[in-house]
């Protein structure tokens, strides 16, 4: 699943709109629709500010394929 779809399930679960979601986050409503809209560029300390509420957040995990 995405995250841009995890987030939008979880907002939907919560009964939030764009809006409520943003100011019980601290971001701004453009972050929150960036967000759900795939935005491949986004602050993670914002992501992880969203994430928070609903008891999640983001960081790196092993990859099973080394690139170097």
């Amino acid at each position: 699943m995405s995250l841009s779809a995890f987030l939008k399930e979880r907002r939907a679960l919560a009964k939030l709109t764009q809006q409520e979601l943003s100011e019980k986050a601290g971001v701004g409503l453009r972050f929150v629709r960036d967000l759900e809209q795939g935005k491949q560029t986004l602050r993670l300390d914002k992501v992880n500010q969203i994430l928070k509420l609903f008891g999640y957040e983001l960081g790196a995990i092993e990859s099973k394929r080394n690139e170097l």
